[in-house]
């Protein structure tokens, strides 16, 4: 299969339009090109820096302009990181996932930051960090660290954005991403459904990473968590309806699978809301990642045992280092993500 940066709207409309069996057997045939279907990566996400943002997203708990009971601390002690990092690695995490809340870090945080990514890497974790937006020289200085990837949402489509936040541009978002694979760094990016969004805005929004010059090598799809006292999870309380449904969730997982065969799609955020079966099928639509443990940020999670009963009932596994299957047709293909 050519994996293409050239998808047009009308064809990523086209596959969200398919009769539903047809996309997940579409979805499904793909990621088994590519990736062991059997194997889901395990990742552990740690706020190391909660609250206190100036930015205005509609559906964050940690934004001074919420009204969510989210106290503002300061960055965590290196030790203390390195310390729960220890900790998701003996539960089995692959990626130790770091995020902070700034809209971008100051240069003064960048030695403990930089200490930080060097002390996980130690550990034989992959490192991942979302520290809002970045300079070219702080993802250079994040890169000589050993950075494994840098985490930036795109959030969703871009007519849609400017309904969700408004100190920041669609424009500021991608030019992150240019920065970071400019450094070297791979970049995990992807958004969030249900917050009142279109199709054709979910349309957009896998469009945006379908056609980047290099795909993300990770694409967490968030279903939206509506948090009391944000915009969003006050709209969603007032007009109920406007949630996303389980079947539109999968057709974006498997759109994203079809699009970007060789990216980790990550099953992330509300997925605790959501049923053991409305997991599986987006395991069968082609996500093979998700975040383990009982919190993500400020949000709930499913939880280990919760995880392990349905990985049993599933007979589904931890991936344990490289892809092989993906590794073997990178060999072949001359693309970018190889």
């Amino acid at each position: 299969m050519q994996v293409r940066t050239d998808w047009t709207r009308a064809e990523i409309a086209a596959l969200f339009d398919l009769p539903f069996t047809e996309l997940l057997f579409q979805a499904a045939t793909i990621h088994r090109e590519f990736h062991p279907p059997e194997q889901i990566q395990l990742c552990t996400l740690l706020s190391i820096k909660t609250g206190g943002c100036p930015e205005d997203c509609g559906y964050c708990s940690q934004s001074v302009k919420a009204n969510s009971g989210v106290e503002a601390t300061k960055l965590m002690d290196v030790q203390q990181v390195l310390q729960r990092a220890a900790q998701a690695k003996d539960a089995g995490s692959q990626r130790f996932c770091m995020g902070a809340a700034w809209r971008n870090p100051k240069d003064r945080d960048m030695p403990a930051i930089v200490e930080i990514v060097k002390g996980v890497r130690s550990m034989g974790l992959e490192t991942c960090m979302t520290l809002g937006m970045l300079e070219p020289h702080q993802a250079d200085m994040l890169a000589e660290a050993g950075l494994d990837y840098y985490n930036h949402n795109v959030d969703t489509g871009p007519e849609y954005y400017e309904r969700v936040i408004t100190t920041r541009n669609y424009q500021d978002r991608l030019d992150t991403l240019r920065h970071v694979r400019d450094s070297g760094i791979n970049v995990c990016s992807g958004g969030i459904v249900g917050m009142g969004e279109t199709r054709a805005d979910r349309v957009g929004f896998v469009h945006t990473l379908a056609t980047l010059p290099q795909h993300p090598e990770s694409v967490p799809v968030n279903a939206l968590v509506p948090v009391k006292g944000t915009v969003l999870g006050d709209m969603l309380a007032d007009t109920p309806l406007a949630k996303i449904d389980d079947i539109e969730f999968v057709r974006t997982v498997a759109a994203a699978r079809i699009t970007m065969p060789l990216s980790m799609v990550r099953l992330s955020a509300g997925r605790e809301s959501m049923s053991e079966a409305t997991q599986a099928l987006c395991f069968l639509a082609g996500a093979n990642s998700i975040f383990t443990g009982d919190k993500l940020l400020t949000a709930p999670n499913a939880g280990d045992d919760s995880d392990a009963a349905l990985f049993a009932k599933l007979g589904l596994t931890a991936l344990k280092g490289e892809e092989p299957l993906r590794a073997a047709k990178c060999g072949a293909l001359e693309t970018p993500e190889c």
